[in-house]
């Protein structure tokens, strides 16, 4: 089973090596879905929603909303921000029951990438 959580943050960033627009200094309303696997325990919960925000909360958005990415992250694209919020989640979100499975970072409506951790790293759908 899969419980998630959808967040939003807003940030600045510019991409060094792209030559491109994006290569200039722009921002994003970022729209961040954390998703956790695993089974419900005695309470029926895989994970308490509360408990998911406080850890997000805290492990990431406090370092990203109304920030320059490029201070936190080298080269924050979407996918490179996916790895980083990965990274600060992955071991407060193993639990007995519970592990992280999946990071969503969306930069708009309809561009987004999603991280499934180094396990699903070489792998095609």
């Amino acid at each position: 089973m899969i419980v998630l959580k959808e967040f939003e943050f807003d940030a600045a960033h510019y991409l060094p090596s792209y030559n491109g627009k994006c290569e200039h200094l722009h921002g994003h309303t970022y729209k961040l879905v954390v998703k956790v696997d695993g089974r419900p325990d005695m309470e029926g919960m895989v994970l308490d929603f509360s408990l998911l925000k406080k850890i997000v909360q805290t492990k990431v958005l406090r370092r990203l909303d109304h920030k320059l990415l490029n201070d936190v992250i080298p080269n924050p694209s979407a996918e490179n921000i996916a790895i980083w919020v990965w990274n600060r989640l992955a071991k407060p979100l193993y639990g007995e029951n519970h592990r992280l499975c999946e990071v969503e970072v969306w930069e708009t409506r309809t561009s987004g990438c999603i991280y499934r951790g180094e396990f699903y790293e070489g792998e095609l759908c």
